[in-house]
C-alpha cells in the first residue's frame, strides 16, 4: 500500500474528527487510570494486592455492564452514548481534581474508598462507551475502509496510551512531591475538547433490526453469534488470555520500586514502553496491512508477546526491561488490529453493538481481571515468578487455539473485504 493510499481515509473530515476526539478521550483515560494507581500506591498502601483490586473493581461493573450495553448501542444513537459517556467522565475527573487539591480537605477523610468509588463507576462507563466507540466509527467511513480506519484508531488509541502515563508520571511525582490535582484537572480540559469533537459530527441512523427482540433475547443473539463464528471467537479467546495472564502493566509501579529501585517518575516511560512499540507497529500495519496470512500472523504474534513478557520479568537494567516491554507492545498491536477488523469485516451492521459489547467483556475486562491477577500471583509467588507465569500462560494459549481450531492460521483477511 503506497504512503498516499494509507492517508487517504485522513481527509474524511467526520472520521478526522472521530480520531481528534479518540485522542482526547484516550489521553485523559490514561492519564487519570495511571494517576490513581500512583495514588493508592505511593499514598495509601505500597502493596501489588492492592494495586490488583483496582483493576477487580472496575472490571466487576463493566462486565456485568457490558451485557446490556451492547444493546442499547444497537437501539439508539451511538453518538448519544459517546456525548453522555464522556460527560460523565468528565463529572468524575472534576470530583478527583476536588478530591486531590487542598480546596476541600473533608473530601480527604474519604481515603482511599473515594478513588475505588469512581474507578467502580468509571468500569459502568466504560462499558458503554466500549459498545458504541466501534461501531460508530463503522457508520462514519464505507466498508472498504474498516480496516485503514481501524488501524489508524488503534495508532492514536496507543499514542494516547504512550503519552497519557508518561504525563501522569511526571507531573505526579513533579519536584518529589505529589500532584494528582493537576493531573484531574489536565483530564478535565481533555474531556471538555472530545465533547467539542463529538459534537461536531452528525448523528447517524440507528440501524434497523432484523426482527423485534426483548432486551434478553438481544443479549443472548450477540453471545450466540459470536460462539457460532469459530474466527471471532478464537481471535477473541487469543486476546483475552493473552492479556489475562501476560499482562505486567498492572504492576509496573511495583516492579519499578522493588525490581528496580527506581521512582514514580522513572514509572511513566516504563509503563509506556508497550504503547510506543505499539505505535512503531501501527504506523507499518498503515502501509502494509495484515491481509493473506493474516492468520498465522495473529498466532505468532501472540506467542511472542509471551516470550517477551518472560523476558522482562528477567530484566534488573531499566532500558532492557524498557526494551523487552516495548516488543510487547508491537506484537500486541498486530492481534489487535487484525482481531478488531474481523469483528467489523464479519458483523452485520444491526449486531455491531452487541458483538463490540461481548468483545469488551472477553478482552476489555481481561485487562482489569488480568491486573488482579498480577496482583495476587505477585503477592503468591513474587513479582518475578508471577511474570514469567503469565508469559507461559500465554504461549500455552496459543498453541491450545491453534489447536481447537486450525483453520485460525488459514485466514486470509483479503478475502473478507
Amino acid at each position: 500500500m503506497s504512503f498516499l493510499n494509507s492517508i487517504q481515509i485522513l481527509k474524511h473530515h467526520e472520521f478526522r474528527r472521530f480520531i481528534y476526539a479518540r485522542l482526547f478521550i484516550t489521553l485523559a483515560i490514561q492519564m487519570q487510570m495511571s494517576t490513581v494507581y500512583l495514588q493508592i500506591y505511593y499514598e495509601h498502601d505500597r502493596n501489588e494486592l492492592t494495586l490488583g483490586l483496582i483493576g477487580l473493581t472496575e472490571v466487576i461493573p463493566f462486565v456485568i455492564t457490558s451485557f446490556f450495553s451492547g444493546h442499547f448501542a444497537d437501539i439508539i444513537s451511538r453518538r448519544k452514548i459517546l456525548l453522555l459517556g464522556t460527560l460523565s467522565l468528565l463529572l468524575g475527573s472534576l470530583f478527583l481534581y476536588l478530591y486531590s487539591s487542598d480546596y476541600f480537605p473533608s473530601l480527604k477523610l474519604l481515603g482511599a474508598s473515594a478513588l475505588f468509588s469512581v474507578v467502580f463507576i468509571f468500569g459502568i462507563i466504560r462499558a458503554f462507551l466500549a459498545a458504541a466507540t466501534q461501531p460508530f466509527m463503522t457508520q462514519i467511513v464505507e466498508r472498504h475502509q474498516y480496516t485503514q480506519a481501524t488501524t489508524w484508531n488503534t495508532t492514536v488509541w496507543h499514542t494516547a496510551s504512550i503519552v497519557g502515563p508518561v504525563l501522569a508520571g511526571l507531573i505526579y511525582g513533579f519536584r518529589d512531591e505529589q500532584h494528582a490535582d493537576w493531573c484531574y484537572l489536565i483530564n478535565s480540559f481533555l474531556l471538555v475538547g472530545t465533547l467539542v469533537y463529538y459534537f461536531s459530527i452528525s448523528d447517524k441512523p440507528v440501524p434497523k433490526k432484523s426482527q423485534n427482540e426483548s432486551m434478553l433475547q438481544s443479549i443472548r443473539s450477540g453471545i450466540t453469534f459470536v460462539r457460532g463464528n469459530k474466527m471471532i471467537l478464537s481471535a477473541l479467546s487469543l486476546d483475552m488470555f493473552a492479556v489475562l495472564f501476560g499482562g505486567a502493566v498492572a504492576i509496573v509501579p511495583a516492579f519499578t520500586d522493588k525490581i528496580l529501585g527506581l521512582g514514580p517518575e522513572a514509572y511513566g516511560l516504563l509503563r509506556t514502553a508497550p504503547g510506543i512499540g505499539a505505535v512503531i507497529t501501527s504506523f507499518y500495519l498503515a502501509f502494509k496491512q495484515p491481509g493473506v496470512n493474516a492468520g498465522k500472523e495473529l498466532l505468532w504474534t501472540v506467542a511472542a508477546f509471551g516470550v517477551s513478557t518472560i523476558l522482562f520479568a528477567l530484566c534488573t537494567n531499566y532500558w532492557l526491561a524498557f526494551l523487552m516491554l516495548l516488543l510487547t507492545g508491537v506484537f500486541d498491536n498486530v492481534s489487535v488490529v487484525i482481531r478488531h477488523t474481523i469483528l467489523q469485516l464479519m458483523t452485520p451492521d444491526n449486531m455491531r453493538g452487541r458483538v463490540s459489547a461481548v468483545n469488551s467483556i472477553f478482552v476489555g475486562s481481561s485487562n482489569e481481571l488480568g491486573a488482579f491477577e498480577s496482583g495476587l500471583a505477585a503477592r503468591l509467588m513474587g513479582l518475578v515468578p508471577s511474570i514469567i507465569f503469565g508469559g507461559a500462560m500465554t504461549i500455552i494459549t496459543v498453541i491450545g487455539v491453534h489447536k481447537l481450531n486450525p483453520q485460525l492460521s488459514q485466514l486470509n483477511m483479503k478475502e473478507l473485504e
